[in-house]
Order: C-alpha cells, then structure tokens, then sequence
C-alpha cells in the first residue's frame, strides 16, 4: 500500500488531533491544554490559521499562521503580526518518523499561498538562537531578515521575516 500525502488547511478533526497528541506527549504540562484552546479559538475565528501535513488522511504535522497582534504568541509586538499585512508562522512540529522528508516544506508553500492570498506582504517567524538546524532551514525558505530579538522564558529568541511580494514576483515570472 502506497503512502498518500497531503498539505493544506486542518479542518476541526486535524486539530483535535494534533493537539490531543501535544497534550499526551506533554503530560502534566497544563500549558498544553491552554495552547489547544487559544491555537482552535485562533484557526475559527479568523486570528490565525493551522496548516497541515497528513499520512493517509491523519494530521503528522503542523504549522499556525497567526494574523491578529492580540493572539497570545504575538503579545501585541505589531512586527510580528500586525493583522493587516504582517502575520507570523508559528508551532511547526511534525513526528519525529516524518522529519527531514520536505513535508513541513511543502506545507510552507501552502501556508505562504494562502497569505499571499489573504493580502500579507510579509511573514515572520521565531527561532531560539540555539537551535541553529532550525535557522538553517528558515534562512533557506527566505527568512532572512532579523525583525527583533527578545529574551523570552529565559531563551534567546530571534524573529526573522520573509517579504512575500517577493516571492509572488518570483513565482509569477518563473523563478
């Protein structure tokens, strides 16, 4: 039997998947149980989108666009999101079985799409200094532009941003 993948926007059953899964694998971390609140509030309500990768019809990876500076991620820091042009990529995870096979890529290319789509000029995205594999690959998709810096929960943070107006240029001529 062949694998079938696939990438776009979750639907409520990808995300009562996902983040039941982030809830077990974190047990006795209630921060978990909020995240899954705030993150389902964010996707019906129009403050963020979650995307995702599924095997054979099952969410195995995930990434939230969030759009509105009053989602809890943002903490009303407008060059993250700003809900008008700017808005930020936020919690990419996938199984540990399905890293390093271009799927959260792939789904990238969709998330990038559907802002394109939704008027967003640019995007940004958080990365702790120390995961430098992680700044890599977000220097590699185009985010290359550090935005801001910040100490959070003890952790260095770094945002980069990516001008889509850029990428539609490109894509629309070929690139």
């Amino acid at each position: 039997m062949s694998e079938c993948y696939s990438y776009g926007m979750a639907d409520d059953l990808d995300l009562e998947t996902l983040w039941n899964r982030n809830i077990d694998k974190n047990e006795g971390d209630e921060r978990w149980k909020r995240w899954k609140r705030e993150y389902i509030h964010y996707h019906q309500n129009g403050m963020g989108k979650t995307f995702v990768v599924r095997l054979d019809g099952v969410a195995v990876g995930e990434g939230t666009l969030l759009f509105s500076p009053e989602c809890k991620a943002i903490r009303g820091r407008k060059m993250l999101a700003d809900g008008a042009l700017v808005a930020n990529v936020n919690a990419l995870r996938i199984l540990r079985a399905f890293e390093g096979q271009g799927h959260i890529s792939r789904m990238m290319r969709e998330l990038e799409a559907y802002a394109i789509d939704s008027g967003y000029s640019e995007l940004t995205i958080g990365v702790e200094a120390a995961e430098t594999r992680n700044l890599a690959i977000y220097l590699h998709w185009g985010y290359d532009r550090l935005v801001h810096a910040e100490v959070e929960d003890g952790v260095l943070v770094l945002y980069y941003a990516k001008n889509l107006k850029n990428k539609l240029y490109h894509e629309r001529r070929g690139f």
